[in-house]
């Protein structure tokens, strides 16, 4: 069916317009007992309704901003909407924060109370909210034991729920925000090291969200979907396409187990519509290929004929001679593997890191469509998508959404402009007034547009690496706490497109002078290089760092350089910064070989 989303002010208003409509039906599924357990639109805006006026009457006001520290679950969803109503300001963090990255928020976004889901959550971010000035209350989902409270006020969600009986109907008619308003602010890593809060208005997720619905309704037809929430919803493309995405649609959506479970949650669930990482599609490929090559040579067979006639379907058009054999993939391997998806997905929705073109053509060739977009944080997130209706092309992210404005700076830069990009970053005016010039965000990223209006990438312009699973990680922040270590004098890490963090690591030639005397051992770089005791003790520096890091900055193996990094080899400016693209071409492939 298509049809156009309404045009909502805010996204508490969307949420509580949906919820008007859809009554009783279910809408937040979490795994409970073994079995799915759902929640209705009903309780959930009665839950909304009451958090809300809770958090009022604890003195929050308009503006206020509140941290919110949470796996994937219906509890989540409920905080984000109920900050909002209360007229508050949203900072969704990582579970994976360390302290130090907690403490850098809280101080930073000047949050003055937190959401925490559980103790374990809680260990890590509580010494932090008790040392910040601006905190004085935690809301603890479950169970939040503290040994010392400080002068930190504690407070039970549920009571909070339970004590507070609120009629949603007059807290919708309070949300009276415009959508130039601020609706939460999400850190995302910058070239400085410290993360930056971006200030995401209502405006740019309702953009997003109102582009999204027009995408799924002309080219698949809007229906009843279902969405399984997968990526941390602390990360802008979880947030808006697994949370608000949803909600503008009015599907119903499952919280996923975790990774080991995904799959099982998948064929149990049967999603209608899938947003994730292509980490995600890569593990699936592998599994898929692993699992038909057990049922022998014939299914092997099979594969590879789809994939072969898949790469020429990408590549303009399948020769006559294979149309019996896609006919007979049709009735046979393509079924089959369509039940492993729940057998009704319309689209996979790939973002959040940029995807090897092989991955899509793969499960393209297995009958399932798959999308790739493109966005950043500061583009609430979406910005492009590959649509049916213009031609899938895996190697590009698709035209813009309805609505944004795309064009390419003489030196090739990527500048977006339109309603979706952010009002800048949170009490950072530099990094704002850099990013932002005469209304267009300048991306980082390099590209072109091709005769059918899509973009594509062909470089990154910024150093920030982007994992596999869509994380940013800021190089500089972790080399510089690297070169702290008095055994490490250079560094430079890589990780892009990677499941972690590898470096190339120039030792300290003092610090070698004195190890190489203490163990007795000739001090010859290129033999101290394969020397495992030499090398044992460069690990003990690299773990030290690791442990005031976040688990997807952490350093996980690296090699050591042939030589320090100088202006005279061109691996370093004359203003002393490393040059990453000639030391990537140097050692590149001895990185690549640490995967």
């Amino acid at each position: 069916m298509s049809r156009k989303l309404e045009r909502f002010e805010n996204l508490v208003g969307m949420f509580f317009a949906r919820a008007r409509q859809l009554g009783d039906k279910p809408f937040l599924w979490h795994k409970a007992g073994g079995a799915w357990q759902p929640m209705s639109w009903t309780e959930a805006a009665r839950q909304v309704a009451c958090l809300a006026t809770a958090l009022q009457g604890l003195g929050l006001k308009r503006g206020d901003r509140v941290m919110l520290v949470s796996e994937n679950r219906p509890e989540f969803c409920i905080s984000d909407l109920a900050i909002m109503a209360a007229g508050c300001i949203t900072v969704p963090t990582y579970t994976t924060n360390t302290e130090r990255d907690h403490q850098h928020i809280i101080e930073n976004s000047g949050a003055c109370a937190i959401i925490v889901s559980n103790t374990k959550l809680a260990k890590t971010l509580l010494p932090a909210a008790i040392r910040s000035s601006s905190a004085r209350m935690v809301i603890g989902i479950d169970d939040v034991r503290a040994g010392q409270h400080g002068t930190m006020d504690f407070h039970d969600w549920r009571d909070l729920i339970a004590k507070n009986p609120a009629d949603p109907v007059q807290v919708a008619a309070k949300a009276n925000f415009r959508r130039e308003e601020t609706a939460c602010i999400i850190y995302t890593s910058g070239t400085g090291g410290s993360p930056r809060g971006v200030m995401q208005h209502h405006g740019a997720i309702l953009h997003n969200v109102e582009a999204c619905c027009s995408l799924i309704s002309e080219d698949f037809g809007w229906d009843d979907e279902v969405f399984l929430s997968f990526l941390p919803l602390s990360h802008a493309y979880e947030h808006t396409g697994g949370q608000h995405f949803p909600i503008g649609l009015g599907a119903e959506i499952y919280y996923s187990e975790g990774l080991e479970k995904l799959a099982s949650n998948i064929e149990e669930v049967r999603p209608t519509i899938m947003v994730v990482v292509p980490r995600l599609f890569e593990v699936l490929r592998t599994r898929i290929t692993k699992q038909v090559e057990k049922q022998g040579n014939f299914a092997s067979y099979l594969l590879e004929k789809a994939v072969s006639i898949g790469a020429k379907k990408a590549a303009g058009g399948m020769g006559l001679t294979d149309v019996p054999m896609n006919l007979f993939l049709n009735a046979t391997l393509r079924p089959k593997l369509a039940k492993r998806f729940g057998g009704r997905i319309k689209a996979m929705v790939s973002g959040g890191a940029p995807l090897n073109p092989e991955v899509g053509v793969f499960f393209q060739s297995l009958g399932l469509t798959f999308l790739q977009g493109y966005g950043q944080t500061e583009a609430a997130p979406v910005i492009s998508c590959n649509r049916p209706k213009v031609g899938l092309k895996m190697d590009t992210v698709g035209p813009p959404l309805e609505g944004v404005e795309v064009r390419i700076a003489e030196d090739g830069e990527i500048l977006v402009r339109g309603e979706l990009v952010m009002h800048g970053y949170w009490r950072n005016e530099a990094e704002t007034n850099r990013v932002l010039q005469n209304g267009w965000l300048h991306t980082g990223d390099i590209g072109l547009i091709d005769e059918k209006g899509r973009i594509q990438i062909t470089d990154r312009k910024k150093d920030i690496i982007v994992n596999d699973k869509g994380d940013n990680v800021a190089p500089q922040k972790v080399e510089g706490m690297l070169t702290l270590q008095p055994e490490i004098i250079q560094a430079m890490i890589a990780g892009d497109k990677k499941p972690y963090m590898t470096a190339v690591l120039v030792p300290d030639p003092d610090w070698t002078q004195e190890w190489c005397a203490k163990n007795g051992s000739r001090c010859d770089f290129k033999s101290l290089a394969h020397d495992p005791e030499y090398k044992a003790a460069l690990a003990h520096a690299v773990e030290r760092v690791n442990r005031d890091l976040s688990v997807i900055e952490r350093v996980r193996k690296f090699i050591i350089a042939d030589t320090p990094f100088t202006i005279e080899n061109e691996q370093l400016t004359p203003s002393l910064k490393i040059r990453r693209h000639i030391l990537k071409l140097v050692y590149g492939d001895r990185l690549d070989a640490l995967y």
